[in-house]
């Protein structure tokens, strides 16, 4: 019984539902603080109604201030807020693209393939560790720290003795300029003292710096390099975030690095503010230009979304709004910017829903004042007690037997009830930014919990969302383990009003990975086997679950290799799994084949920049813990190659590990022309791809 599995022996007289009341009031005070914000905000929403979608500016500083008093009623005293799950991860489905280069090679020629960081939206850039424009790489990473602690492991210095080092010696960041073509010239050209993620824009290079951060008085910054010359790169600008500002993330496209940042409301002031300088001149965010819901939300952050000019650092367009801290998670498509932030419905209005379905087990009286008190102007928190109270009355007119069967029943009727209802409990908020004219087009919101920016696709005007619900309650009313979950998909036309549905997949599962290409889509649950979800989605209004397919393990990163066959990186027990899934039939989904690493872990499973397709020869690359794999997923048969022959997908699909590089720290990998370099923190490893074989290498110190 729920009571019992709580232990509160107080409780077992005021029956389960006064149980399930206080466990709710004490899972929003525990479990959903943002300790990390220097203001914890006393705010939750109402469910999601016909306002959700609408919002508008504030007029001012107190219109700002009466929309915090407004929504604070909702829930004062319970200590509000929510665990920042920033997903710093940001369509068609994005294959590996390929630059085209001028004719002709030669020792001083342009190369004819590059390899481009693996993104989700093919032609949009995303910042990483490494970047190439054929000629040189760009590495950002930890060279210094990582060749000194194993240097000093191999000299038996243990790691509480670092301390000793050396001021000289101690880890240096730096970002590494490296001449990588021709092959033969393959050296490092000169070093910037920053670390960080990159984007690079022809001759521009962008460090997202967390170098030298003093997080007391500084903030991060965001700096500009010339390196038209990569033997002497110059500083062209710099941004600098305030101390109170952290970026969400960012993108690429056509010259334009669009960012979004998010400030912690100031609840005594909470505009104007400047998240930002550049070369010292502010962005100065007025109150007239941060938008809301008009119906209360959740609100402890401010969001912006900005565009910068790669050359200048300039600021051209920037809108703000404001959302909840929780969960967020950017998306962007060719049209427009997705964000979201995750807030909670009503439990006040849930709790009260539970006894106004179940009257027979309530007097008329207590119905009647459950009904009133939805219209008194009191907070989320008195109207708890109000209940609890009521309930607790009432319970108490009955002897221990009857109310030994009433706390059994009741039990039993609120876990269906909340397997019924638990996505009036859990919301995700979702604002769409137009690219066109950089304004606000529409907002909507749908049931549960996002993973990541893949759990969304916008797709001939729609946007398809994947979420999972029963994930931030978990609520167990049965004490057997059995918090119900279930994965949801939904599509929404281009005002992010839900036009279709599939609900229910992989219950008491969560997603784990998800990828929509084209009017299909690709879900992955797990919880002890891996359901393999595929979704038809040709029709926006009636999308349908298609096929499903049960194996052990899970993928965590799903990868489209051609229009019929997707690859899945994930795990089985303690190993690294990698799945070939073949999806000719939809109704038919097969894994062909499978191959498990002798390896624990895979940075491709939490970060799919780690990942490399070379289409051309049929391979991928993902780094471990223990060096770097290449894999073919060809059989390259002779047999198979002759017109003559016809093959089955058994035989001309296969997992082939074709070569494996022992190095330490292994990051990325890169081609260019028909040369993979196999990118490490101490050292650039070099294979020919017409043969496997290792024809150079370079030290990084």
């Amino acid at each position: 019984m729920f009571t019992k599995n709580l232990e509160i022996k107080p409780l077992m007289a005021a029956g389960v539902l006064l149980a399930i009341l206080i466990f709710v009031v004490l899972m929003i005070k525990i479990s959903c603080v943002d300790y990390d914000s220097p203001v914890v905000t006393n705010i939750l929403s109402k469910p999601a109604g016909e306002n959700i979608s609408d919002m508008e500016k504030f007029s001012s500083e107190q219109d700002f201030k009466n929309y915090l008093d407004e929504s604070s009623k909702l829930v004062e005293g319970y200590g509000g807020g929510f665990n920042m799950r920033a997903a710093n991860q940001l369509g068609s489905p994005s294959f590996m693209m390929e630059k085209s280069a001028i004719d002709g090679m030669g020792a001083g020629g342009a190369p004819e393939r590059i390899s481009e960081t693996n993104v989700q939206v093919a032609g949009i850039d995303e910042p990483d560790i490494v970047k190439t424009n054929g000629k040189e790489i760009y590495f950002s990473g930890w060279q210094r720290y990582y060749s000194i602690m194993r240097n000093n492991a191999d000299r038996g210095i243990s790691f509480n003795e670092q301390s000793k080092i050396a001021p000289e010696d101690q880890p240096q960041e730096k970002t590494n300029i490296i001449s990588a073509f021709p092959l033969a010239g393959l050296k490092v050209e000169s070093e910037i003292d920053k670390q960080g993620d990159l984007l690079l824009d022809e001759k521009k290079l962008v460090i997202f710096s967390n170098s030298n951060i003093n997080y007391s008085q500084l903030g991060q910054e965001i700096i500009g390099y010339d390196v038209s010359d990569p033997e002497s790169p110059e500083k062209k600008w710099t941004v600098k975030l305030d101390k109170n500002t952290s970026v969400i993330t960012s993108r690429l496209r056509g010259g334009k690095i669009y960012l979004i940042t998010k400030n912690i409301i100031n609840s005594s002031r909470p505009c104007p503010f400047e998240p930002l300088f550049t070369d010292g001149t502010a962005l100065n965010i007025q109150c007239a230009d941060i938008y809301h819901p008009i119906a209360p939300t959740p609100v402890d952050a401010i969001f912006t979304a900005m565009t910068l000019d790669s050359s200048t650092g300039e600021i051209k367009n920037s809108v703000s709004f404001v959302g909840s801290s929780g969960s967020s998670i950017i998306y962007m498509s060719e049209n427009a910017i997705y964000a979201t932030y995750a807030f909670s419905g009503s439990v006040a209005e849930f709790f009260g829903g539970f006894v106004k379905e179940n009257e027979d087990i309530f007097s008329a009286e207590i119905i009647a004042k459950i009904k009133k008190l939805e219209s008194y102007d009191i907070s989320e928190n008195s109207k708890l007690q109000e209940i609890t109270m009521l309930i607790e009355k009432y319970n108490n007119l009955f002897d221990n037997d009857e109310r030994l069967k009433r706390e059994n029943e009741m039990a039993n009727r609120m876990s269906a009830y909340y397997k019924k209802h638990n996505r009036d409990l859990e919301k995700t908020g979702i604002v769409k930014i137009a690219l066109e004219n950089f304004q606000i087009e529409s907002s909507g919101a749908v049931p549960g919990n996002l993973l990541n920016n893949f759990a969304m696709d916008e797709y001939q005007g729609n946007l398809r969302v994947a979420t999972t619900v029963g994930l931030r309650w978990g609520i167990d009313f049965d004490g057997m383990g059995s918090g119900e979950t279930a994965s949801d998909v939904y599509v929404l036309d281009k005002n992010l009003q839900t036009i279709g549905q599939v609900l229910d997949l992989g219950k008491t599962e969560r997603i784990y990975s998800a990828r929509f290409i084209e009017d299909k889509g690709y879900i992955v649950t797990f919880r002890q086997t891996d359901p393999f979800f595929v979704l038809d989605l040709a029709n926006p209004a009636n999308p349908v679950l298609a096929g499903e397919l049960k194996i052990p393990g899970y993928s965590s990163y799903l990868h489209p290799l051609d229009a019929t066959h997707i690859l899945g990186i994930g795990m089985e027990g303690s190993q690294v799994k990698i799945s070939l899934f073949d999806v000719s039939d939809k109704n038919n989904p097969m894994e062909i084949d499978k191959y498990l690493l002798d390896e624990y872990w895979s940075e491709v499973s939490n970060n799919y920049h780690a990942f490399l397709l070379d289409k051309k020869h049929n391979i991928f690359f993902l780094p471990g813990s223990k060096g770097g794999y290449v894999f073919s997923y060809m059989y390259n048969s002779p047999e198979c190659a002759k017109e003559t022959v016809k093959c089955s997908r058994y035989e001309l699909y296969k997992l082939k590990l074709k070569k494996a590089v022992e190095q330490n720290f292994v990051k990325r990998a890169i081609y260019i022309n028909d040369y993979l370099y196999i990118i490490g923190e101490d050292k650039i490893t070099v294979l020919n791809e017409t043969d496997w074989e290792k024809i150079s290498e370079l030290e990084l110190l």
